[in-house]
């Protein structure tokens, strides 16, 4: 006879999507504003050869570390509904790439 299968709490599973979501939207975000922004290109060239991606990449690694480890301290023994952790995620994700858009931040370039 088996034993009963111990249930999972689905809080670090949601703190994973979520922080997917909020590194997505921060690349999303911080490539804008390289664009449209005139001298934070500049502040974001961590890496001279590489240029502003280097920041971009880096800010967006670390912001996404951050999230996930504190949503997951926070919701790791916790229920969380799903659903709605799920379309913030889609959400995020989808502004990430909209801000990714070159005609999209080419609308608002100086």
């Amino acid at each position: 006879m088996r034993a009963p299968m111990e249930r999972v709490p689905s809080g670090m599973a949601a703190a994973a999507f979520l922080a997917a979501g909020i590194g997505t939207f921060v690349l999303g975000l911080v490539t804008f504003l390289a664009e449209v922004v005139s001298g934070f290109a500049q502040i974001l060239k961590f890496y001279p050869p590489a240029g502003p991606l280097s920041g971009k990449t880096t800010l967006s690694v670390l912001i996404w570390l951050a999230a996930w480890g504190i949503l997951h301290r926070m919701w790791r023994e916790r229920e969380v509904h799903l659903p709605r952790i799920l379309a913030a995620t889609f959400l995020l994700i989808g502004l990430g790439l909209l801000f990714m858009f070159p005609p999209f931040f080419a609308l608002f370039a100086e």
